[in-house]
């Protein structure tokens, strides 16, 4: 029998985002050139939250998401998440990526 146990309440994750945010901001000296992108389909919502944190501190950044299930090393093993659609509506050339996604548990999705 599995039993849920809470990690993070909400104030818990909330501190977690300002915190991240900051981070971000402070190591890019920053937010020019910075963008946002969100792996489908827990990061959607974190890169969302990141992206209202940095501005409430700092200025808006560009805020998209991408479906990385098309580009794993293990593609044929599972099946492709119906629905999950990539959306990047700016450049990704040359700037700061960051990846945001809900879970880093075997590092598939950054491979």
């Amino acid at each position: 029998m599995v039993t849920e146990k809470q990690v993070l309440g909400f104030d818990d994750v909330r501190r977690a985002i300002t915190r991240m945010a900051h981070e971000i901001i402070e190591r890019n000296r920053g937010v020019d050139g910075v963008v946002l992108v969100g792996i489908q389909q827990g990061g959607v919502w974190l890169a969302s939250a990141l992206g209202a944190e940095i501005a409430r501190i700092d200025s808006p950044v560009p805020v998209g998401s991408i479906d990385a299930s098309l580009y794993r090393d293990d593609i044929g093993l599972r099946p492709v998440a119906p629905g999950a659609v990539s959306d990047l509506h700016f450049d990704v050339d040359g700037v700061t990526a960051v990846l945001v996604d809900d879970v880093l548990f075997t590092g598939r999705t950054v491979r």
